[in-house]
Protein backbone atom coordinates (compact mmCIF):
# COMPACT_ATOMS: atom_id res chain seq x y z
CA UNK A 1 0.00 0.00 0.00
CA UNK A 2 2.52 2.83 0.97
CA UNK A 3 4.25 2.30 -2.60
CA UNK A 4 1.31 2.92 -4.38
CA UNK A 5 0.37 5.81 -2.18
CA UNK A 6 3.77 7.69 -2.86
CA UNK A 7 3.17 7.17 -6.26
CA UNK A 8 0.65 8.67 -6.42
CA UNK A 9 2.01 11.88 -4.12
CA UNK A 10 4.56 11.89 -6.70
CA UNK A 11 2.08 12.07 -9.36
CA UNK A 12 0.05 14.61 -8.14
CA UNK A 13 3.27 16.34 -7.24
CA UNK A 14 4.70 16.20 -10.88
CA UNK A 15 0.81 17.10 -12.27
CA UNK A 16 1.83 21.04 -10.66
CA UNK A 17 4.94 20.98 -12.34
CA UNK A 18 3.56 20.39 -15.68
CA UNK A 19 0.91 22.86 -15.23
CA UNK A 20 3.45 25.47 -13.51
CA UNK A 21 5.64 25.40 -17.23
CA UNK A 22 1.72 25.51 -19.41
CA UNK A 23 -0.24 28.93 -20.29
CA UNK A 24 -3.19 28.79 -18.02
CA UNK A 25 -5.60 29.56 -21.24
CA UNK A 26 -4.94 26.32 -22.63
CA UNK A 27 -7.41 24.03 -22.90
CA UNK A 28 -4.82 21.25 -21.85
CA UNK A 29 -3.91 23.16 -18.57
CA UNK A 30 -7.80 23.25 -17.88
CA UNK A 31 -7.55 19.50 -19.08
CA UNK A 32 -5.07 18.81 -16.76
CA UNK A 33 -6.04 20.91 -13.80
CA UNK A 34 -9.51 19.06 -13.88
CA UNK A 35 -8.29 15.93 -13.77
CA UNK A 36 -5.76 15.97 -10.74
CA UNK A 37 -8.37 15.56 -7.62
CA UNK A 38 -8.17 12.02 -9.30
CA UNK A 39 -5.52 11.63 -7.14
CA UNK A 40 -5.57 13.63 -4.47
CA UNK A 41 -6.18 10.27 -2.25
CA UNK A 42 -2.77 9.81 -2.17
CA UNK A 43 -2.32 12.66 0.69
CA UNK A 44 -4.83 10.78 2.78
CA UNK A 45 -3.46 7.23 2.45
CA UNK A 46 -0.47 8.82 3.76
CA UNK A 47 -2.06 9.62 6.59
CA UNK A 48 -4.23 6.31 6.88
CA UNK A 49 -0.78 4.55 6.50
CA UNK A 50 0.83 6.96 9.27
CA UNK A 51 -1.94 5.99 11.98
CA UNK A 52 -1.50 2.02 10.67
CA UNK A 53 1.67 1.54 11.33
CA UNK A 54 2.28 3.49 14.41
CA UNK A 55 -1.03 1.64 15.92
CA UNK A 56 0.48 -2.06 14.69
CA UNK A 57 4.09 -1.07 16.47
CA UNK A 58 2.86 0.82 19.85
CA UNK A 59 -1.14 -0.22 20.47
CA UNK A 60 0.52 -1.82 23.63
CA UNK A 61 2.80 0.95 24.25
CA UNK A 62 3.15 2.34 27.44
CA UNK A 63 6.49 4.03 28.08
CA UNK A 64 5.45 7.21 26.21
CA UNK A 65 8.55 9.15 27.17
CA UNK A 66 10.64 6.66 25.43
CA UNK A 67 8.19 6.42 22.51
CA UNK A 68 8.97 10.05 21.90
CA UNK A 69 12.06 9.95 22.41
CA UNK A 70 12.47 7.25 19.53
CA UNK A 71 10.52 9.07 17.64
CA UNK A 72 11.31 12.62 17.80
CA UNK A 73 14.73 11.49 17.54
CA UNK A 74 13.85 9.88 13.91
CA UNK A 75 12.23 12.91 12.71
CA UNK A 76 13.26 16.06 13.61
CA UNK A 77 16.84 15.93 12.75
CA UNK A 78 15.38 14.92 8.88
CA UNK A 79 13.45 17.70 9.27
CA UNK A 80 15.51 20.31 9.91
CA UNK A 81 17.94 18.95 7.29
CA UNK A 82 15.63 18.54 4.52
CA UNK A 83 13.95 21.99 4.93
CA UNK A 84 17.91 23.19 4.43
CA UNK A 85 18.56 21.21 1.78
CA UNK A 86 14.91 22.19 0.05
CA UNK A 87 15.47 25.69 0.90
CA UNK A 88 18.93 25.89 -0.66
CA UNK A 89 17.95 23.74 -3.65
CA UNK A 90 14.87 25.95 -4.56
CA UNK A 91 17.38 29.37 -4.43
CA UNK A 92 19.84 27.56 -6.78
CA UNK A 93 17.62 26.91 -9.28
CA UNK A 94 15.91 29.97 -8.84
CA UNK A 95 12.43 28.95 -7.29
CA UNK A 96 12.97 31.31 -5.06
CA UNK A 97 15.19 34.08 -4.36
CA UNK A 98 17.95 34.21 -1.76
CA UNK A 99 16.52 36.13 1.23
CA UNK A 100 18.24 38.95 2.83
CA UNK A 101 18.13 36.62 6.20
CA UNK A 102 18.85 33.20 5.62
CA UNK A 103 18.74 32.08 8.94
CA UNK A 104 15.31 33.88 10.30
CA UNK A 105 13.67 32.64 6.99
CA UNK A 106 14.87 29.32 7.09
CA UNK A 107 13.16 29.04 10.91
CA UNK A 108 10.24 30.87 9.63
CA UNK A 109 9.82 27.69 7.20
CA UNK A 110 10.57 25.54 9.44
CA UNK A 111 7.50 26.81 12.37
CA UNK A 112 5.10 27.07 8.88
CA UNK A 113 5.73 23.38 7.49
CA UNK A 114 5.54 25.31 3.81
CA UNK A 115 9.00 24.43 1.90
CA UNK A 116 7.26 22.05 -0.99
CA UNK A 117 6.11 18.93 0.72
CA UNK A 118 7.37 19.30 4.42
CA UNK A 119 3.80 20.44 6.17
CA UNK A 120 3.38 16.31 5.94
CA UNK A 121 6.85 15.71 8.45
CA UNK A 122 5.38 18.54 10.36
CA UNK A 123 1.73 16.83 11.04
CA UNK A 124 3.14 13.88 11.77
CA UNK A 125 5.38 14.91 14.47
CA UNK A 126 2.23 16.62 15.56
CA UNK A 127 0.06 12.95 15.67
CA UNK A 128 3.43 11.61 17.73
CA UNK A 129 2.19 13.67 20.41
CA UNK A 130 -1.48 13.13 20.08
CA UNK A 131 -1.02 9.46 19.31
CA UNK A 132 -1.13 8.36 23.15
CA UNK A 133 -4.85 9.87 23.31
CA UNK A 134 -5.95 7.84 20.04
CA UNK A 135 -4.59 4.61 21.66
CA UNK A 136 -6.08 5.71 24.96
CA UNK A 137 -9.63 5.87 23.13
CA UNK A 138 -9.26 2.73 21.68
CA UNK A 139 -8.16 1.04 25.29
CA UNK A 140 -10.93 2.96 27.10
CA UNK A 141 -13.90 1.37 24.42
CA UNK A 142 -12.53 -2.07 23.60
CA UNK A 143 -15.98 -3.09 21.88
CA UNK A 144 -17.05 0.42 20.27
CA UNK A 145 -14.26 0.92 18.26
CA UNK A 146 -16.93 0.54 15.51
CA UNK A 147 -18.76 3.75 17.12
CA UNK A 148 -14.97 5.72 17.32
CA UNK A 149 -14.42 5.09 13.91
CA UNK A 150 -18.24 6.27 13.08
CA UNK A 151 -18.04 9.25 14.99
CA UNK A 152 -14.37 10.71 13.59
CA UNK A 153 -15.86 10.07 10.38
CA UNK A 154 -18.88 12.50 11.57
CA UNK A 155 -16.61 14.83 12.67
CA UNK A 156 -14.34 14.86 9.56
CA UNK A 157 -17.43 15.18 7.51
CA UNK A 158 -18.28 18.62 9.63
CA UNK A 159 -14.35 19.86 10.00
CA UNK A 160 -14.46 19.66 5.75
CA UNK A 161 -17.25 21.23 5.31
CA UNK A 162 -16.72 24.26 7.83
CA UNK A 163 -13.44 24.85 6.25
CA UNK A 164 -15.08 24.79 2.64
CA UNK A 165 -18.21 26.40 3.22
CA UNK A 166 -17.73 28.47 6.25
CA UNK A 167 -13.73 29.86 7.13
CA UNK A 168 -12.63 30.03 3.17
CA UNK A 169 -14.72 33.30 3.09
CA UNK A 170 -13.57 34.52 6.90
CA UNK A 171 -10.85 36.90 7.28
CA UNK A 172 -8.08 34.59 9.33
CA UNK A 173 -4.72 36.22 8.32
CA UNK A 174 -5.11 37.50 11.72
CA UNK A 175 -5.20 33.76 13.35
CA UNK A 176 -2.29 31.70 14.51
CA UNK A 177 -1.01 30.58 11.58
CA UNK A 178 -1.21 26.96 12.95
CA UNK A 179 -4.97 27.59 12.51
CA UNK A 180 -5.78 28.83 9.66
CA UNK A 181 -3.03 26.34 7.67
CA UNK A 182 -5.04 23.56 7.47
CA UNK A 183 -2.35 21.22 5.81
CA UNK A 184 -0.04 21.71 8.82
CA UNK A 185 -2.65 21.08 11.87
CA UNK A 186 -3.09 17.37 12.64
CA UNK A 187 -6.29 17.52 13.67
CA UNK A 188 -7.90 17.86 9.68
CA UNK A 189 -6.20 14.66 9.00
CA UNK A 190 -7.80 13.04 12.42
CA UNK A 191 -10.30 10.77 10.64
CA UNK A 192 -7.52 8.72 8.54
CA UNK A 193 -5.31 8.49 11.48
CA UNK A 194 -8.37 7.05 13.90
CA UNK A 195 -9.39 4.90 10.76
CA UNK A 196 -5.40 3.95 10.40
CA UNK A 197 -5.42 2.82 13.78
CA UNK A 198 -9.02 0.96 13.64
CA UNK A 199 -7.14 -1.24 10.40
CA UNK A 200 -4.43 -2.01 12.24
CA UNK A 201 -6.69 -3.55 15.10
CA UNK A 202 -9.48 -5.18 13.45
CA UNK A 203 -6.99 -6.22 10.19
CA UNK A 204 -9.18 -9.38 9.46
CA UNK A 205 -12.39 -8.07 9.95
CA UNK A 206 -11.82 -5.10 7.16
CA UNK A 207 -9.54 -7.15 5.16
CA UNK A 208 -13.57 -9.72 5.31
CA UNK A 209 -15.64 -6.80 4.45
CA UNK A 210 -13.37 -5.54 1.33
CA UNK A 211 -13.17 -8.76 -0.22
CA UNK A 212 -17.36 -9.11 -0.03
CA UNK A 213 -17.55 -5.94 -1.39
CA UNK A 214 -15.01 -5.13 -3.35
CA UNK A 215 -17.34 -4.74 -6.27
CA UNK A 216 -19.59 -1.93 -4.88
CA UNK A 217 -16.65 -0.48 -3.15
CA UNK A 218 -14.72 -0.07 -7.02
CA UNK A 219 -17.46 1.12 -8.60
CA UNK A 220 -18.30 3.95 -6.03
CA UNK A 221 -14.48 4.24 -6.27
CA UNK A 222 -14.68 4.82 -9.93
CA UNK A 223 -17.86 6.79 -9.97
CA UNK A 224 -16.33 9.02 -7.26
CA UNK A 225 -12.98 9.35 -9.14
CA UNK A 226 -14.85 10.17 -12.25
CA UNK A 227 -17.17 12.70 -10.73
CA UNK A 228 -14.10 14.80 -9.55
CA UNK A 229 -14.07 16.50 -12.82
CA UNK A 230 -17.70 17.68 -12.53
CA UNK A 231 -17.15 18.93 -9.18
CA UNK A 232 -14.02 20.78 -10.18
CA UNK A 233 -15.30 22.58 -13.11
CA UNK A 234 -19.22 22.65 -13.01
CA UNK A 235 -19.76 22.70 -8.88
CA UNK A 236 -16.63 24.45 -7.87
CA UNK A 237 -15.74 27.04 -10.74
CA UNK A 238 -19.11 27.58 -12.09
CA UNK A 239 -21.37 27.59 -9.87
CA UNK A 240 -20.11 28.13 -6.26
CA UNK A 241 -17.67 30.81 -8.49
CA UNK A 242 -14.50 29.44 -6.38
CA UNK A 243 -10.97 30.61 -6.60
CA UNK A 244 -8.96 27.66 -7.89
CA UNK A 245 -6.95 27.25 -4.94
CA UNK A 246 -10.57 26.96 -2.82
CA UNK A 247 -11.81 24.33 -5.74
CA UNK A 248 -8.54 22.34 -5.75
CA UNK A 249 -8.47 22.39 -1.90
CA UNK A 250 -8.12 18.53 -0.17
CA UNK A 251 -10.68 19.95 2.52
CA UNK A 252 -13.79 18.73 1.32
CA UNK A 253 -16.65 17.23 2.11
CA UNK A 254 -17.00 15.29 -1.27
CA UNK A 255 -13.13 14.55 -1.56
CA UNK A 256 -13.06 12.91 2.17
CA UNK A 257 -15.74 10.31 1.06
CA UNK A 258 -13.81 9.83 -1.90
CA UNK A 259 -10.67 9.06 -0.04
CA UNK A 260 -12.22 6.85 1.99
CA UNK A 261 -13.31 4.77 -0.73
CA UNK A 262 -10.06 5.04 -2.79
CA UNK A 263 -8.21 3.96 0.82
CA UNK A 264 -10.30 0.97 0.87
CA UNK A 265 -9.48 -0.14 -2.84
CA UNK A 266 -6.10 0.42 -2.27
CA UNK A 267 -6.32 -1.71 0.34
CA UNK A 268 -7.66 -4.52 -1.71
CA UNK A 269 -5.19 -3.99 -4.13
CA UNK A 270 -2.46 -4.40 -1.40
CA UNK A 271 -4.03 -7.79 -0.14
CA UNK A 272 -4.51 -8.89 -3.95
CA UNK A 273 -0.47 -8.03 -4.12
CA UNK A 274 0.32 -9.54 -0.66
CA UNK A 275 -1.56 -13.36 -2.18
CA UNK A 276 0.72 -12.87 -5.82
CA UNK A 277 4.10 -11.89 -3.83
CA UNK A 278 3.61 -15.59 -1.65
CA UNK A 279 3.82 -17.35 -4.43
CA UNK A 280 6.32 -15.27 -6.57
CA UNK A 281 8.57 -13.99 -3.80
CA UNK A 282 11.88 -14.06 -6.06
CA UNK A 283 10.05 -12.28 -8.75
CA UNK A 284 12.05 -8.97 -9.72
CA UNK A 285 8.75 -6.80 -9.81
CA UNK A 286 8.30 -8.47 -5.65
CA UNK A 287 11.61 -7.31 -5.29
CA UNK A 288 11.47 -3.78 -6.42
CA UNK A 289 7.97 -3.31 -4.35
CA UNK A 290 9.58 -4.97 -1.15
CA UNK A 291 12.52 -2.08 -1.42
CA UNK A 292 10.36 0.58 -2.84
CA UNK A 293 7.90 -0.09 0.52
CA UNK A 294 10.86 0.31 2.77
CA UNK A 295 12.01 3.33 1.47
CA UNK A 296 9.01 4.85 0.91
CA UNK A 297 9.72 7.49 3.16
CA UNK A 298 12.94 8.63 1.61
CA UNK A 299 11.28 8.90 -1.77
CA UNK A 300 9.27 11.08 -0.20
CA UNK A 301 11.67 13.29 1.51
CA UNK A 302 13.93 13.00 -1.76
CA UNK A 303 11.25 13.80 -4.26
CA UNK A 304 12.08 17.40 -4.38
CA UNK A 305 15.91 16.71 -6.82
CA UNK A 306 13.21 15.22 -9.23
CA UNK A 307 11.08 17.74 -9.49
CA UNK A 308 13.33 20.35 -9.26
CA UNK A 309 15.15 18.71 -12.38
CA UNK A 310 12.01 17.99 -14.22
CA UNK A 311 11.11 21.52 -13.78
CA UNK A 312 14.59 23.04 -14.89
CA UNK A 313 14.07 20.55 -18.10
CA UNK A 314 10.85 21.66 -18.96
CA UNK A 315 11.83 25.30 -18.90
CA UNK A 316 14.65 24.74 -20.81
CA UNK A 317 12.57 22.96 -23.78
CA UNK A 318 9.76 25.54 -24.14
CA UNK A 319 7.13 22.63 -25.63
CA UNK A 320 3.67 23.12 -26.23
CA UNK A 321 0.98 22.52 -23.81
CA UNK A 322 -0.51 19.55 -25.64
CA UNK A 323 2.88 18.26 -25.96
CA UNK A 324 3.15 18.54 -22.15
CA UNK A 325 -0.05 16.88 -20.98
CA UNK A 326 0.94 13.66 -23.06
CA UNK A 327 4.43 13.75 -21.08
CA UNK A 328 2.99 13.72 -17.31
CA UNK A 329 3.06 10.17 -17.76
CA UNK A 330 6.58 10.22 -18.53
CA UNK A 331 7.76 13.16 -16.22
CA UNK A 332 6.16 11.06 -13.34
CA UNK A 333 8.20 8.23 -14.23
CA UNK A 334 11.09 10.71 -14.28
CA UNK A 335 10.90 11.88 -10.39
CA UNK A 336 9.71 8.37 -9.24
CA UNK A 337 13.34 6.34 -10.55
CA UNK A 338 15.01 9.42 -9.39
CA UNK A 339 13.65 9.73 -6.00
CA UNK A 340 13.89 5.80 -5.91
CA UNK A 341 17.53 5.63 -6.46
CA UNK A 342 18.49 8.29 -4.24
CA UNK A 343 16.36 7.04 -1.42
CA UNK A 344 17.83 3.23 -1.99
CA UNK A 345 21.58 4.96 -2.22
CA UNK A 346 20.78 6.62 0.59
CA UNK A 347 19.60 3.57 2.33
CA UNK A 348 22.48 1.17 1.67
CA UNK A 349 25.27 3.87 2.76
CA UNK A 350 24.77 3.70 6.33
CA UNK A 351 26.19 7.12 7.15
CA UNK A 352 23.25 9.15 4.92
CA UNK A 353 20.22 6.42 5.90
CA UNK A 354 19.19 9.38 8.22
CA UNK A 355 18.24 11.23 5.49
CA UNK A 356 15.30 9.01 4.93
CA UNK A 357 14.58 8.30 7.83
CA UNK A 358 16.32 5.30 8.80
CA UNK A 359 19.37 5.62 10.59
CA UNK A 360 21.62 3.25 10.88
CA UNK A 361 24.53 4.80 12.83
CA UNK A 362 23.40 6.61 16.32
CA UNK A 363 25.54 8.64 18.33
CA UNK A 364 25.54 5.76 21.05
CA UNK A 365 27.42 3.75 18.60
CA UNK A 366 30.16 6.73 17.72
CA UNK A 367 30.85 6.76 21.52
CA UNK A 368 31.54 2.77 21.41
CA UNK A 369 33.39 2.94 19.12
CA UNK A 370 35.59 6.08 20.18
CA UNK A 371 35.66 4.55 23.53
CA UNK A 372 37.11 1.22 21.87
CA UNK A 373 39.82 3.31 20.28
CA UNK A 374 40.66 5.13 23.17
CA UNK A 375 41.50 1.98 25.13
CA UNK A 376 43.02 0.24 22.22
CA UNK A 377 45.50 3.52 22.43
CA UNK A 378 45.61 2.93 26.24
CA UNK A 379 46.84 -0.41 25.72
Amino acid sequence: MRILFISGVLLNHTVNIFTSAMNSTSMSYDDLRSIRLMIHFSRMGFMFMSGLVLTMNYYNNHNWHSFWKKRFNGSIWTYLIWNLIIFSLSIFFGVMHAPHHFLITYVGHLFQGDLQYMYYLLVTMQLYLVFPIITWLFHKWPNHHKQLLVISFIVQLALTSLIKYKLWYVDTSHWPYWFHAYSINVFTYQFFFIFGAYASQHYNELTKFVNKHIKIISIIFAGLSLGTIPFYRILNLGILQLNSDHARSAYQPYLMVFDTMAILFIFWLGKRYASWRATHPAALFSRVIGTGAKISFGIYLDQIIGLLLLEWVLAQLSLPDLLLLLLVPIGWLFVLAISFIIAWIFYKVSPFAFLIGRPQLHWRDINKFWRYRTSEKEN
